[in-house]
């Protein structure tokens, strides 16, 4: 089983909490790294690992108050991962996309994403 992963947000990095034996992910904050690759290579190397012997729900909660053009593309790469995962048929994998009721950005980036890759998406408002 993998290890979780927890990495502490800063003013430019989110805050992650992946915990291997729940299926809980959580990324939340501002997601404007110098070097996006380089903060979200950890992030998708653990779900290979925990892809290997996922839990039997895989909840992933995104809670960004803003991320950068190139941390979009790696939250994409983060969902076509969980989309493999489930396609194998070894978890139910669920988004929960929150965003703030008055920002239409982050809900419409919710949506684009929810046309992209075959999972369910949550739209949460809050």
């Amino acid at each position: 089983m993998a290890d979780n992963l927890i990495i502490d947000g800063t003013n430019k990095t989110p805050v992650v909490q992946f915990i291997a034996g729940t299926g809980k992910m959580e990324i939340s904050g501002k997601s404007i790294p110098e070097n996006s690759f380089g903060f979200y290579q950890p992030l998708l190397l653990w779900i290979d690992q925990y892809a290997a012997a996922p839990a039997p729900k895989t909840e992933i909660k995104i809670l960004l108050e803003y991320f950068n053009t190139s941390s979009s593309k790696c939250l994409l790469d983060i969902f076509r991962k969980l989309e493999a995962i489930k396609k194998a048929g070894k978890s139910e994998v669920v988004v929960l996309w929150n965003y703030e009721e008055e920002d239409e950005d982050m809900m419409e980036a919710g949506q684009d994403y929810n046309s992209l890759v075959d999972l369910p998406f949550e739209l949460i408002k809050i």
